[in-house]
């Protein structure tokens, strides 16, 4: 009697449905990064012509792809990851999402609206640095977090360094010319490193198992 009575209460009690598992959005943060930072670096490297007139240099098509896949997909990943409690990984996707925009706009100000285009470069230069800085605090972070990333912002802070040398000498038509192209082939790696990484979390998430090793930490 006391078993049907604990039974039917049991029945009586509502069980709220287990909540659906969140994707992981760091491998769309990681991706957009590496697109852009690829073709970008392709222009600094020197592997993509330039052109002569800065308001006809091909660099202005690649713009759009910062503004929207470097730029908008980075900070949604970064939203992402504050629903995931992901304080490394909010940090990095918008930031370097609204590192994209800000720099595709400074580009369109300069060479489409004509507003102070003389001092595009020198004003590219310490914007750079400012970056420089700030990926030198999470190359520190990435520390705690796996090899593969670590090799990222390893990457990505010599890249800055350089481009920050290079256009603070004058940029590719001054004498930082030799920085910028190191830059653009560091910058190369660095997106390969990021694509990796990138691949490594779907793959595995997909397998269920670690297919691409990425070195974890702790």
């Amino acid at each position: 009697m006391s078993q049907d009575v604990s039974r039917s209460r049991a029945e009586e009690i509502p069980v709220a449905p287990a909540e659906p598992g969140y994707a992981d959005p760091a491998p769309l943060g990681l991706a957009a990064f590496a697109l852009t930072t690829f073709i970008f670096s392709m222009v600094n490297a020197g592997i993509i012509a330039q052109g002569a007139n800065p308001s006809q240099q091909i660099i202005n098509l690649y713009l759009p792809l910062a503004l929207i896949y470097g730029g908008f997909a980075q900070l949604i990943a970064g939203v992402l990851e504050f629903r995931n409690k992901n304080t490394f990984g909010l940090t990095a996707f918008t930031s370097y999402g609204a590192f994209w925009i800000g720099l595709a706009i400074m580009n369109i100000f300069a060479r489409q609206f004509d507003i102070a285009p003389s001092q595009l470069v020198e004003a590219q230069g310490w914007f750079f640095l400012g970056w420089t800085i700030f990926t030198a605090i999470l190359l520190i972070g990435s520390f705690g977090v796996n090899v593969a990333l670590i090799t990222v912002f390893v990457l990505l802070f010599i890249t800055f360094v350089l481009l920050t040398i290079g256009d603070l000498l004058g940029g590719p038509e001054g004498s930082g010319g030799l920085f910028i192209n190191l830059g653009g082939y560091l910058g190369i790696l660095t997106a390969f490193a990021a694509w990796y990484l990138a691949a490594a979390d779907v793959i595995n998430d997909t397998f269920g198992r670690a297919v691409l090793p990425v070195g974890a930490r702790g």
